[in-house]
This record gives structure tokens, sequence and C-alpha cells, in this order.
């Protein structure tokens, strides 16, 4: 049986490869800017959320990733399976009482074996031109107990891949990774995260 992060390399190598052949198919390339930003330690990944194509491509920036997911996705014939491989935080959204609980207490687990943590702060899938919602603080509340950085993680996917939808628009998403953010106040980093987002989400659009 492979190891986790052998799973984790094999499906971001499947995910790029997905991708690329989507560029080719529906036109939709992407740019990258910032990733000397990532750290070469664990951390908090916070990112926007506009539909299934950042759930992918934040993945592959580093290894081992572990992203908060719906619980629904496990029960998935195949595919579920496939993820659960990659030890994911599984959690309910319309409990979140216990989901915050879930997402401190294995995302801790998580950091402590190397893993970056993967979370989208406004909760759900937002349309493209309605911007950047409110930041949850679960993501901040993880870094400071755990003392490592968050990464905020900004792009505009949802522009050229239309969130519920199968229209593809052409065009090249761009992703910006800002700088770590340090500190020890949750909602502190969470509003600060919150900014850099908001900032820099009108510069790409």
């Amino acid at each position: 049986m492979f190891s986790v992060k052998k799973c984790q390399m094999i499906a971001s190598f499947w995910i790029v490869n997905i991708l690329k052949v989507l560029k080719h198919i529906c036109g939709i390339d992407w740019a990258v800017d910032g990733i000397d930003n990532i750290p070469n330690k664990p951390f908090v990944i916070m990112a926007n959320h506009q539909g299934p194509w950042e759930s992918l491509f934040l993945q592959t920036l580093a290894l081992p990733t572990s992203s908060i997911i719906k619980k629904e996705i496990l029960f998935i014939p195949f595919f579920g399976w496939a993820i659960s491989r990659l030890k994911p935080i599984p959690i309910n959204r319309k409990e979140k009482h216990s989901s915050m609980k879930k997402v401190l207490s294995i995302g801790s687990k998580r950091i402590k074996d190397g893993y970056a943590v993967l979370i989208f702060p406004e909760g759900t899938r937002r349309n493209a031109e309605d911007g950047i919602g409110r930041f949850g603080n679960g993501g901040s509340m993880l870094a400071v107990n755990e003392c490592v950085p968050v990464v905020p993680i900004c792009h505009n996917s949802g522009v050229y891949w239309k969130n519920h939808s199968l229209k593809k628009v052409a065009g090249k998403i761009s992703i910006v990774i800002g700088p770590p953010i340090n500190g020890a106040n949750a909602k502190e980093i969470t509003k600060k995260a919150q900014l850099w987002i908001s900032q820099t989400y009108k510069k790409i659009n």
C-alpha cells in the first residue's frame, strides 16, 4: 500500500495533468505569483472559494496537504475512497461547533505530522462577481494553537470556471500567494488574511 505522501504525489501529478488537458480543451490556463511565499514547514492555507478548480489545484502547492472537505464527498463510490487516502478533514457544515472542534483536533494532528492544512474560510463557494465573503476564524485558531503561519492565497478561478455550471470561459486564472502571517491573535490573523485577499482580488480582476 502506498504511503499518504506517495498517494498525494500521484494525486498532484493527476490533477496537474487533468488541468493541462482542460487547458487545451477549454482554453483555461493559469499563472502563479508568489510561490516563494510557501514555507518549508507546516502551515495553514487560507484561500477564497469559487469552485472546484482551486479545490484541486491548491492541493498541489505543498505536499503533503490535508484539505477540509464536506463529509459527503467520502461517500461517493471509488472517488470518496481515493480522497480518503489523502487524509482530508471531513466536516458537517450544518454542525458548526462540532466541525470547529474537528478542524482544531484533527488539524493539529496533521500539522504535527508535517502537513499543510487547506481551509476555505468563507465556508462555501461564492460567485466571482460577488467578491470576497466574510471569513471564519477556524484556520487562524488552528494556526495560533500550533504556532504555524497562515499563508493567504487569492485567485479568480470563478471568472473562467463558473460555479455550479458546466460553462467554461477561456482565459488565464491568476493565483497569488501572499506573505505568511504570524501572530498570537486568531481574529487579527483572520482580519489580515481577509484584507489581503480582498485587496488582491480587486487587483487581479
